[in-house]
């Protein structure tokens, strides 16, 4: 998907929000019912290059807040867009702390983010192989294609959780055991609230 795309995407997403989904959705996934929680200690590092326009994302972030158990960094709040401001240190000492690390982003040009990129390469880069033995990874994303674009009979041919090869080699460089990712595509604001029962569901499994 290319930035003309993206930024469509957002503003149609955006735009639904004069229909009450988002509102209600949001508020929904703001109030935890006592129900969600997760014995598997847990850190969610989010990212969005363009946050002001951030609708699924930021109900999907909601809906991990929501969840005893689970740590949220969102790296454009904490950091804004500044690649040389991570912390390195502080987040390595945030992820020794939790057994299972999930990455959260929309998918940017069949990529990560370029916050996450560097996120990656500061906090994990520096370090050798194994670096984290025993956790687990899991990718959210989320993407306005569909099957025209991911599949076997999309213009890609391989499936949006394909995509990501280069985080499962992270994650697998780094001794971790890569889970199956939740990939969210054709993405809608009207169905924003099953992607956020979806995603507290893997955060809870």
């Amino acid at each position: 998907m290319n930035r003309r795309d993206f930024l469509k995407t957002e503003l149609l997403l955006a735009a639904t929000m004069g229909g009450g989904v988002l509102a209600a959705s949001l508020t929904q996934a703001q109030t935890p019912d006592g129900n969600h929680r997760t014995n598997i200690k847990t850190l969610l590092i989010a990212s969005h290059p363009y946050p002001e326009r951030s609708i699924i994302n930021k109900g999907l972030q909601k809906a991990a807040e929501s969840v005893e158990g689970v740590m949220v960094r969102n790296l454009e709040t904490i950091y804004g867009f500044d690649t040389r401001a991570i912390d390195a240190q502080a987040e390595r000492d945030f992820t020794r702390e939790h057994d299972r690390i999930v990455f959260m982003f929309p998918t940017h040009w069949f990529n990560i983010t370029p916050m996450m990129k560097a996120y990656l390469n500061e906090v994990w880069g520096n370090v050798g192989p194994g670096l984290w033995q025993g956790k687990e990874m899991l990718v959210v994303t989320t993407a306005a294609g569909g099957a025209s674009t991911y599949g076997e009979t999309g213009r890609l041919g391989i499936a949006l959780e394909d995509v990501f090869t280069p985080m499962q080699a992270s994650a697998l460089h780094a001794g971790m055991k890569y889970l199956p990712p939740l990939a969210f595509q054709s993405v809608t604001a009207s169905e924003l609230p099953n992607y956020q029962q979806r995603l507290i569901e893997r955060l809870q499994s």
